[in-house]
């Protein structure tokens, strides 16, 4: 089996720990990383997810530990991240309607994700990693909807923490337009866990305040009646895996996330969480 992990992440910041807690958990499991953004630049942690004195505003708390920190420090100015491969030069772009010879470019278009379905064989699973980056230009990037439908097609781990695990309800297949995780187990960011005021990123002042959405509200409609979301509120961790999907509620999850990403990699787990 392959071992290697297409690991993607924002162009507009990351949150330290949900890279390094997988990403340690899956290394000494003996699997490479493989790092991918939209548009290739190197990616860049969030300033407060490798600062200790920070206190999340929804759990009152400082929610970076000593040993978190060290590792987000450790990764954050490693080479490892210098060379990312750009979203926007590997998966084509799907043409407007309204594009000249439109149907000779949708052919191509098609032509182009069955190449891509080959070119992932080489990959065991695919980690969305979190913060408030994704908000941006992951969640609705409609790149980004076709890797995680490649894998799905494929029956490959799809593994998305936090506001990574958004990008889940919106990758739908173009002409079906069914979710994905309809009638699946899931679990991501709380409304309890939902900023009022400061959601920031990379590369921008701009201060958007709360989150553009509730994703909770997104999960638990696009699992339908026959599935549930688990915002687990009140419990350290809420981790959830049916496969393929293993979902993460936020930060603190980035370690169990990690282990049972390993076990469904290696130890062929299938449910866990609920």
């Amino acid at each position: 089996m392959s071992k290697k992990i297409l690991t993607l992440l924002s162009d507009y910041g990351y949150w330290g720990v949900e890279l390094t807690g997988p990403m340690v958990k899956l290394e000494a499991a003996g699997y490479d990383l493989v790092f991918a953004t939209p548009k290739g630049q190197r990616p860049v942690a969030l300033p407060p997810s490798y600062d200790t004195t920070y206190v999340d505003p929804p759990l009152g708390m400082c929610v970076t530990t000593p040993e978190d920190a060290e590792q987000v420090n450790s990764i954050k100015d490693s080479p490892k991240l210098d060379n990312p491969r750009a979203l926007n030069d590997w998966i084509p772009e799907r043409p407007y309607f309204s594009a000249e010879n439109f149907l000779r470019k949708l052919e191509a278009y098609y032509a182009r994700l069955k190449e891509i379905d080959g070119e992932l064989a080489e990959y065991a699973g695919i980690l969305l990693v979190g913060g408030s980056g994704p908000i941006v230009d992951m969640v609705n990037n409609q790149r980004v909807h076709d890797l995680i439908l490649a894998f799905h097609r494929a029956d490959k781990p799809i593994a998305a923490i936090c506001y990574g695990v958004a990008c889940l309800p919106m990758a739908r297949d173009f002409n079906e337009r069914t979710s994905i995780i309809r009638g699946k187990h899931v679990t991501g960011h709380c409304i309890e866990y939902d900023y009022h005021d400061g959601t920031g990123f990379i590369g921008t002042d701009f201060n958007m305040g709360p989150p553009p959405y509730c994703l909770e509200y997104m999960l638990t409609d696009a699992v339908g009646p026959e599935g549930q979301y688990h915002g687990n509120f009140g419990k350290h961790t809420s981790v959830i895996v049916d496969y393929p999907f293993i979902t993460a509620r936020s930060l603190q999850c980035s370690h169990e996330f990690g282990d049972q990403f390993v076990k469904v990699l290696d130890k062929g787990l299938r449910r866990y969480g609920w």
